[in-house]
């Protein structure tokens, strides 16, 4: 039978920027560690939100504290998502971890899943969490923000309204349009961070730990690796760094937030 534990605790945290909604799962006897669960993109958060959550009841079950948060516009949390952006993402990571480790008394690590783990090694590379645990990690900001975009061409040719093509809504962007895709509004300055967002540039972790055997083919795990080699320690030591590939699929065709 597996380890009882208690219920997650819903609450919301107070930001500089507005509450953010967030589900505790409180480790079952001493704490052993601790986690801050970085969601996936648009639609993959919801569809992952179940798999999360059975993830982190079982870390709380073998002593490791978890924090599931939202981040600025997505789930329960309070904001619009076509006001999101990258560095307010990074900020709400910051805040979340700064209070898990309050509540826990550990020093928190970062659990990214997709897109979530390129935020992780960004803000990974500014304050070293005690690991870092990497689930079907995004490789390249641009290319995922690319397969996004294609939601957009893709409805907009079915409905007979094509607008052209990806670069032709990345010309949107830099002209300072939100665009609305699959439900989603995108703001630039969320598309913009998105597209910077590559290993090599973010990773410096000073990484060790399993092999980073990335999703998506021979390139993805060349990058990965050279971000590896590139990386120096980012101050309090040296992340345990766990990359679990499996398969790198594109964003799911978009439902709208629940």
């Amino acid at each position: 039978m597996a380890p009882r534990h208690a219920p997650a605790e819903p609450f919301f945290l107070d930001t500089a920027r507005g509450a953010r909604f967030c589900l505790y799962h409180a480790p079952s006897g001493p704490c052993r560690g601790a986690l801050l669960y970085i969601h996936p993109f648009a639609e993959e958060m919801n569809r992952a939100r179940r798999m999360a959550a059975v993830q982190a009841r079982a870390f709380a079950a073998h002593g490791v504290a978890v924090l599931l948060l939202d981040l600025h516009g997505c789930g329960d949390s309070g904001g619009d998502f076509a006001d999101a952006s990258w560095a307010g993402w990074l900020a709400d990571i910051e805040d979340g971890r700064a209070w898990l480790e309050r509540r826990s008394g550990q020093r928190a690590g970062l659990w990214g899943l997709r897109l979530g783990a390129l935020l992780a090694l960004e803000a990974a590379s500014t304050a070293a969490p005690a690991r870092l645990l990497l689930w079907q990690p995004v490789t390249d900001g641009d290319s995922h923000l690319k397969q996004f975009l294609r939601l957009r061409v893709a409805a907009d040719m079915l409905q007979g309204t094509s607008e052209g093509s990806v670069a032709a809504l990345r010309t949107q962007l830099a002209a300072g349009t939100t665009l609305e895709i699959a439900g989603y509004g995108l703001a630039p300055a969320l598309a913009d961070g998105m597209a910077a967002a590559l290993p090599g540039r973010l990773a410096g972790t000073g990484a060790r730990g399993r092999p980073a055997a990335a999703a998506g083919g021979g390139q993805d795990r060349r990058r990965l690796a050279r971000a590896r080699r590139r990386a120096a320690p980012a101050g309090g030591g040296r992340p345990r760094v766990l990359v679990d590939a499996g398969d790198d699929r594109s964003p799911g065709a978009g439902q709208r937030q629940p």
